[in-house]
């Protein structure tokens, strides 16, 4: 497949022209124009690419790809070596952070959601409309949902709140959104399940008796890359090959 046949459609199917981001979205590193073998993976580190490398990949895809706002623009130290293995093999690097995110079927929601047997409601809070609301296969409680979330995941979550609350209405949102936690309490959940936590998580899932799982970062957007991966791969015959690099955050 070409490169910009495939940037083309990465970029329509994730519709990213309707999201302000941290990063750009797209193609970041370009690499050799014809692609056969796409790697997937959350974060493009260097041991991501090393091992996409050996493998062959003449491109890969990822959650947390790199020229962030924040970030520093020098080309030293890590990011030296991360765009050395990049441009030394040329292999192209496709990122996509929110957009993969949000996407209804191949985002990162929608996959943790089918992942943990979630019965999505059509209901969405949150900037950019991001947090997903729907229901456990069967009302639950907080301590039975976190041992699921534990075995589904394998990865401990840190509870929050009253183990024994129950469960009828779960709000999720991966990655880094505990900023969310407010919306979603006002959305009505009994729950709210996100990678990470925040000193003041605690106090609002205390006192508002709606129960938090932090789920992890990494873990809980370990789906998307990967089911966008197996959709270049049946829709347009490419090998591909996801790689889950351990993180335990």
């Amino acid at each position: 497949m070409n490169r910009v046949e495939l940037e083309l459609y990465l970029n329509d199917t994730l519709q990213i022209a309707q999201f302000r981001d941290y990063c750009p979205n797209g193609l970041q590193v370009e690499g050799r124009s014809g692609i056969q073998k796409i790697a997937s993976g959350v974060t493009a580190s260097l041991a991501f690419l090393e091992a996409a490398r050996d493998w062959g990949a003449d491109a890969v895809l990822v959650h947390h790809g790199y020229f962030w706002k924040s970030e520093d623009a020098r080309i030293t130290g890590m990011k030296r070596r991360r765009l050395g293995v990049l441009i030394g093999h040329d292999i192209n690097l496709f990122a996509y952070h929110l957009p993969l995110d949000a996407h209804p079927e191949l985002g990162n929601n929608a996959q943790l959601g089918k992942l943990l047997g979630f019965a999505d409601d059509g209901g969405r809070f949150g900037p950019d409309q991001l947090g997903w609301l729907g229901a456990p296969a069967a009302p639950t409680t907080l301590a039975a949902l976190a041992a699921h979330v534990e075995a589904t995941l394998g990865r401990t979550p840190l509870l929050l709140g009253d183990p024994n609350r129950e469960v009828r209405r779960v709000a999720w949102c991966t990655g880094g959104a505990q900023g969310f936690f407010e919306a979603a309490i006002a959305a009505g959940a009994d729950v709210y399940i996100s990678g990470e936590v925040s000193e003041p998580t605690q106090h609002l899932a205390l006192e508002s008796g709606v129960g938090y799982l932090a789920a992890g970062h990494h873990a809980t957007e370990r789906g998307g890359a990967k089911a966008v991966g197996d959709h270049l791969a049946a829709r347009f015959g490419l090998e591909h090959r996801f790689f889950d690099m351990p993180n335990p955050v």
